[in-house]
Parts: C-alpha cells; structure tokens; sequence
C-alpha cells in the first residue's frame, strides 16, 4: 500500500513540475511585414500563426514604439534611425533580407541602355531601395533624365503592365506576378548591379531586431529563437517547397506558384549583425539620412560588448 501511495505521490509531483514548467515557459512575440521580409520566418510563423503579426509599413514606426514585440523584422534603416533618434530599444539581431528589386519594362528588346537619358518609375521616395536603385544606375554609368515615383512595388508593377513603354523599379514577389500575366518583360537584378560596384552579393535590406527588455530578461530565449531563424532562412535556399507552402498558408505571398518562382530572387540569408557590420556600414553610407546621418553606433549591434 505504501509502494502503490509513493508511486501515486511520484506521479502527481512530476505531472505539476510538468504544468509549471510549461506554464512557465517563455512565449516569442514577433511583427513582421509579410512580402519578402516575411519569408525569413514563415516556416517558424505557420507553426504558431497567433505568435506572429504581420505589419504594414505605415505601422512599423508605431511598433517599434509600442514595445510589444520581442522580435520585429523591419527595414534595416527604419529600425536604425529610429534607435539613433531615442525612438527606439530595439537592437540589430541580424540582417535576414539582401535584397529583391529589379528594373523592369515590357518594351521590346528592353536593355539598361534604355534608361539613360529616359524616364524611370521608382517606388517609396526618399527610402533605402530608391537610394540603392539611383546609387547603382549611377556608378555603372547609366544617367537616368527624369525619375519619377510612386508609393511601392505594387504600383510600379501596375504602371508596368499598364504601358508597354514604362520602365520601373519593382520587386520580388510582385515581378513574378506581373511575368505570370506578360511573359514579355524583361528584368535586371538590381543586386547584380550592386556586386558589380560593390563585390557584395547583395545590400542590407531587411533586418531581425531583439527588444532590450527580452535581452535583458530572457537572454537563453532569444539565442535560442535566432538559431531558429537562421534554420528558418536557410530553408528559402534549401527547402523552397516548404517555404512557399507555408507563404501561402499564412497568406504573405499570393499563392504557392508565385512563391516558388520568387523565392530564389528575394535573397533571404541570415546574418548575424557583428557579420554583417561592414555591409551594413556600405550600405548606410550610400545614403546617411536614412541612418539618421550616420553609420550605426556600437551599442546598436546585439552582441556588442
């Protein structure tokens, strides 16, 4: 009888240890734009979809500001100048997104010899992707004569399946849905264009930042949460399949066949910040008013001692 009450006993305090531990256990909050950004943790997000928000751009400053998340995905500039500005506690993790535009037209015979002395449609003014994009034309030799603009991807694409002659800058999801309704245009990788100047395979586009209160609080939770990450991005070289079945699922690609053919040209890679400092330093110096007006400090990068 003894026996039967010890193992009953032994039974009952292992099933609490069990209840607290798991009730203890520290729950990951994470906002991200979904597009291309998004795929850097999708895998991770169709597992627990209620842990995940997806943003828009005009919300990310205010989350940042909110302070509810322990990770956020979000424009390499956007979190910088807002931590140079006090704005923010979030420090650089990693940089997971090296960059998806592209010049794209429909013209026949398209080239970027077409753009010199032309007009070109750019996205997002005054941003980091219209700096890159003007940066590259520039330093090879392409002088465009006018450059106008309008507000993301989503309308360059517009304009360019709307006007056989336009020319524009886009990017990776929306170019391969425009190509799945005109098989006719043509695309340069802006990317191309940057390793030309640069000898980089890409420019710092998209970064994970950690809030300061989860470094401080739960420094096992968030080391362990980027190994995780950096599995997650890897299977966008790897596992594209997964990936863009899971893109579709949580609903930040339009559907499994657009991601398929967009995921290789997203260049979604992990980075640790300390990494990926020189680049960073590269790309915040092509234009330093979207850093704030100057490259980031030493106490922005996680892992700083």
């Amino acid at each position: 009888m003894k026996r039967l009450f010890s193992i009953i006993l032994a039974t009952i305090l292992a099933l609490s240890l069990f209840v607290i531990g798991h009730a203890d256990e520290y729950v990951v909050k994470v906002s991200s734009p979904s597009g291309a950004p998004g795929l850097a943790l999708v895998t991770l997000a169709v597992q627990n979809p209620e842990n995940y928000t997806y943003l828009t751009a005009e919300t990310i400053t205010a989350e940042f500001a909110n302070e509810t998340a322990d990770f956020i995905i979000a424009p390499l500039n956007a979190g910088a100048k807002l931590y140079k500005a006090g704005k923010s506690t979030y420090q650089l993790a990693a940089i997971v997104s090296w960059g998806n535009l592209f010049l794209a037209s429909q013209r026949e015979n398209f080239t970027l010899e077409d753009i010199n002395g032309g007009t070109i449609t750019m996205f997002g003014e005054k941003n980091i992707n219209s700096s890159i994009a003007k940066f590259v034309l520039a330093e090879n030799g392409i002088t465009p004569g006018n450059i106008e603009y309008l507000a993301g991807a989503s309308n360059t694409q517009k304009l360019m399946l709307s006007d056989a002659q336009a020319i524009v800058l886009t990017a990776e999801p929306a170019l391969t849905a425009a190509r799945m309704k005109n098989d006719k245009i043509t695309a340069y990788s802006i990317n191309e264009l940057y390793k030309a100047v640069t000898g980089h395979d890409g420019f710092t586009q998209a970064a994970l930042f950690v809030r300061k209160q989860t470094l401080e609080n739960h420094p096992e939770v968030v080391d362990n949460y980027l190994k995780l990450v950096e599995e997650s991005c890897d299977k966008c070289a790897t596992d594209i399949e997964t990936v863009a079945e899971a893109a579709a699922k949580m609903e930040i690609l339009p559907n499994k066949k657009v991601a398929m053919l967009a995921i290789p040209n997203c260049s979604i890679r992990y980075m640790s910040a300390l990494d990926a400092r020189e680049q960073i330093e590269i790309t915040a110096n092509i234009d330093l008013e979207q850093f704030g007006g100057t490259v980031p400090s030493d106490d922005f990068y996680y892992g700083t001692k």
